[in-house]
């Protein structure tokens, strides 16, 4: 039954300005991006939109980066398919360098098949470069994928480990997969490869290749995370994990609290120390070089496609809600739990409680597209998240009125555009996050003569970055109540004037600026500081494996 909630307005006017205290460090949800699993993307000619201030951003023109002197081999759980439409982000950044250049991608097919010992490996043909797709069994892809990675590795990494489902077993077969990949790898690299390996799965691939021999440049980018130390020890293989780091030429984080985390770790585990100014971290014998690379985001790529102009659950529901008069806010994300979609609902409910008028004028949108269901705790996150919309529609809505529009659904990455840009919230309450791309693709994709303003947790790594936003404490329910109330009554003139500064950072630090420092600074690690050059762990072989 629907209630209808009657009495005088009780709070006053919003602040217009930051909400919450001093900034509170997520207890330290892959990442995005995310880390992250890499999107999937097809090489396709881009046709830049014309740009006449009225519409999104359009990208600055950049000087096309100089082909490498040697083969870029990238290493990630999941692949480019290029059979698939593109889907922006990472995966076309990587993709353009690799299909015009000379290189090899190597990753999980995504199938299940064979035996664990005998792997089915696929090539393909990917312009200049090849794919290398790899299966994996069913026990693999349970234990590594949905048990160690995302049930132990994700959560703890995200300060939630209390979502942790640690099992015996699981470890094994995480470092088994990673054995694997470096024996199928090893045999296929050259001498002079330079390897950028990626995210949270492969944290181990560095130290097995090591074994085998290789002596090449290996570059490792966690897209997620790297929480606190004692939250970092909730995994018992913590030490495993950060030995395996120092395997590495050079591990590439998000923002520097993560290097910082990652610094205090061997300080406190009394295993090493970090050189005067931070860049260079000393343990297990061996050294290696620790620096951020906030990654951006790939604004031609998100502009290119046409506008979506058709029908469509969200959108038409979307447009339907502007022509009746309502202010969106818009949340857009796979769900997760690092993603703070209680506590974003929660606070609306109580922005609902206490800010009568804005009854029937405000309407939330969120897209919570499924992920991970055969993790037990995403399915638990699903059936939360549903009672949630159903109690605040059920106390809040009235016939004509349904506060939150709720799509357990994907979308067509060719319509996130115009869903960002009819929100005149955009909201992002991560409770973690490596860096959340949602939010530089909101400021993105704003009408610079009207944008909206951004609701920004400071448990993303993006609040490092855009400081313009309007930034909360994670999980903090009240100071994200208010900050919507903030956001809703922001002036004209204060919206244009954040959004510009805000637009600044996402043209400057973009996607292509974050591939070409990281690649610059691996191709720069002077070779008396690289770390096979100090054996590893003394296990190393020293002999050459498929170096041709």
């Amino acid at each position: 039954m629907v209630r209808h909630v009657s009495g005088a307005r009780r709070s006053a006017a919003p602040p217009a300005f930051q909400v919450g205290g001093e900034a509170r460090h997520a207890v330290s949800e892959r990442p995005p991006p995310a880390g992250r699993a890499l999107e999937r993307a097809a090489i396709q000619p881009r046709r830049k939109r014309p740009f006449d201030g009225s519409g999104p951003a359009q990208p600055e023109t950049r000087q096309r980066q100089r082909p490498p002197q040697n083969r870029l081999v990238v290493v990630s759980n999941r692949m480019v398919d290029p059979s698939k439409p593109a889907a922006g982000g990472l995966a076309v950044a990587l993709a353009d360098t690799m299909h015009d250049n000379p290189g090899l991608w190597m990753g999980w097919s995504g199938a299940i098949g064979g035996r664990p010992g005998t792997p089915s490996v696929h090539k393909q043909a990917f312009g200049q470069s090849t794919l290398v797709g790899m299966d994996l069994s069913r026990t693999q892809s349970r234990q590594y994928y949905a048990g160690y990675s995302n049930s132990v590795l994700w959560p703890v990494m995200h300060g939630s480990a209390g979502w942790a489902d640690i099992r015996p077993g699981q470890y094994g077969v995480y470092r088994q997969v990673n054995r694997i990949f470096a024996a199928q790898l090893a045999p296929l690299l050259q001498q002079d490869d330079v390897l950028w390996i990626h995210d949270y799965h492969l944290i181990p691939l560095a130290q097995e290749l090591r074994r085998l021999g290789c002596r090449q440049r290996m570059g490792f980018f966690n897209h997620i995370p790297f929480p606190e130390p004692g939250v970092f020890r909730a995994i018992p293989e913590h030490r495993e994990l950060v030995e395996s780091l120092f395997s590495y030429d050079l591990v590439g984080m998000q923002i520097p609290r993560d290097v910082e985390n990652l610094q205090g770790y061997v300080r406190e585990e009394r295993i090493g120390d970090a050189a005067a100014d931070g860049s260079q971290l000393r343990a297990f014998g061996r050294q290696v070089q620790v620096r951020d690379f906030p990654i951006g985001i790939d604004i031609q790529g998100l502009m290119a496609h046409e506008p979506d102009t058709g029908p469509g659950g969200v959108l038409e529901r979307m447009r339907a809600e502007k022509a009746e008069g309502r202010l969106l806010m818009v949340g857009v994300e796979r769900l997760d739990y690092s993603k703070g979609v209680p506590d974003r609902f929660a606070a609306l409910g109580q922005l609902l409680e206490d800010r009568l008028d804005l009854h029937e004028k405000v309407t939330f949108v969120q897209i919570g597209a499924p992920s991970r269901p055969e993790v037990p705790a995403y399915a638990a996150l699903a059936r939360r998240t549903q009672k949630m919309v159903d109690g605040i529609n059920s106390k809040y809505g009235t016939p004509s009125w349904t506060p939150i529009l709720y799509f357990a659904e994907p979308v067509r990455r060719s319509a996130l555009p115009e869903i960002y840009r009819m929100g005149r919230v955009g909201v992002v309450t991560s409770v973690a996050d490596g860096m959340n791309l949602v939010a530089k693709e909101y400021v993105a994709s704003q009408d610079e003569r009207d944008p909206g303003a951004l609701v920004l947790s400071r448990g993303a790594g993006a609040a490092h970055q855009l400081q313009d936003a309007i930034l909360v404490p994670p999980a903090d329910r009240s100071a994200i109540a208010q900050a919507y109330e903030a956001a809703l009554s922001m002036p004209l003139d204060e919206r244009k004037e954040r959004h510009g500064r805000l637009l600044d950072n996402v043209k400057t630090e973009d996607l292509a600026k974050w591939r070409e420092d990281y690649l610059s600074a691996l191709r720069s690690v002077p070779q008396s500081e690289r770390p096979q050059d100090r054996g590893i762990s003394g296990r190393e072989t020293g002999r050459s494996v498929g170096l041709h």
